[in-house]
């Protein structure tokens, strides 16, 4: 069966820490990358058009005419990958979250322009697909070796990148711990060598690194006294409290707690009148209470900051910080990975 968009892929579910040996059979760890999940394919004959797919099946081939371009000269004919998009900001001399998202919002009209601008990377960590001969059914670790023989073979470099893997668990523990300091770089993916590729399952693990940093609570959802979940803020160069990110549901102990010591808003609170994305990149809003802005937060977060500094994933409440000042936490933009003085 020769595969044709939309195809399912396979997903992973998260996990707070690397398992330990025994708990997968032949463990494969692969880096994960801050990016949008894509399949790529190549068509069968000459002259067919290579399709872009996203997660959810949309195809947007015609935002990224570099890639596609690229894949013409360099890719075999009928060929599937599974991979990640990444885009590069030559100005920012980094990987840009934001750069991808204007990519792939881009109409076609405008796409040429920002590819000039926002070259596109594809960070490839399966192969679906080769010579239209579908793989699913083969083990995780042959498919790895038909990728990398691709690569091989093909003498693929940029914008093509073959997703690093090892099989040493200490190795995967050193990427986890450093290499998440490399922008663009998230967390690691554990995957079973045994593992065939199937369409839509949640089968492999991904553990993003998390650290522990504060913030200051500026709003909450629910009530004064038991806190739903708390939109945090830090204040930027110029003294003004901005938001960088909202709470997962409070556990009741925690609510309790914080509810022990939140105060209504005075007037002339900062973020009078602002709304609160309910996420990140989402038009719905929450239902937000303004509080005094005078208690720090511990949290943990991960690595996926946008470059303004707000948390694009939810943030864990950890505990208050009744030994720290407002004015000892982390500036906008810090990151995750800040502390307070």
């Amino acid at each position: 069966m020769v595969l044709r968009p939309p195809v399912e892929p396979m997903l992973a579910q998260a996990a707070e820490t690397v398992p330990p040996p025994g708990v997968l059979r032949d463990p494969a760890y692969e880096q994960k990358f801050d990016g949008h999940r894509a399949l790529l394919f190549t068509p069968l004959v000459p002259g067919g058009g290579v399709l872009l797919q996203t997660r959810r099946g949309s195809l947007i081939q015609d935002r990224f005419p570099d890639l596609v371009a690229a894949a013409v000269e360099q890719l075999p004919a009928g060929l599937v990958l599974d991979g990640e998009l990444l885009v590069w900001d030559p100005e920012a001399g980094a990987l840009s979250f934001e750069g991808l998202q204007r990519r792939a919002a881009a109409r076609s009209r405008s796409a040429a322009t920002l590819a000039a601008r926002l070259p596109a990377y594809y960070i490839a960590f399966d192969v679906l697909q080769v010579d239209g001969q579908e793989l699913l059914q083969l083990p995780y670790r042959d498919r790895r070796a038909r990728l990398e023989a691709l690569f091989a073979d093909h003498a693929l470099t940029a914008p093509w990148t073959l997703c690093p893997m090892t099989t040493d668990l200490a190795t995967a523990r050193e990427w986890l711990e450093s290499w998440t300091d490399v922008s663009g770089v998230e967390g690691i993916l554990v995957k079973g060598q045994g593992q065939r590729y199937q369409t839509g399952y949640r089968g492999w693990t991904k553990i993003r690194r998390r650290d522990t940093t504060e913030a200051i609570i500026g709003a909450i959802t629910g009530t004064l006294t038991r806190p739903q979940l708390l939109v945090l803020g830090r204040h930027d160069e110029a003294g003004r409290l901005r938001a960088v990110g909202r709470t997962v549901p409070l556990r009741p102990d925690a609510s309790r707690q914080v509810g022990e010591h939140l105060a209504a808003a005075d007037p002339g609170h900062p973020w009078t009148g602002v709304k609160f994305a309910a996420a990140w990149g989402s038009r719905d809003v929450l239902d937000a209470i303004l509080v005094r802005p005078e208690l720090v937060a511990e949290i943990s977060a991960d690595r996926a900051v946008d470059r303004g500094g707000v948390f694009r994933h939810p943030l864990r409440f950890k505990r208050l910080r009744l030994d720290v000042m407002v004015e000892d936490v982390p500036r906008f933009g810090a990151g995750p990975a800040a502390a307070a003085g």
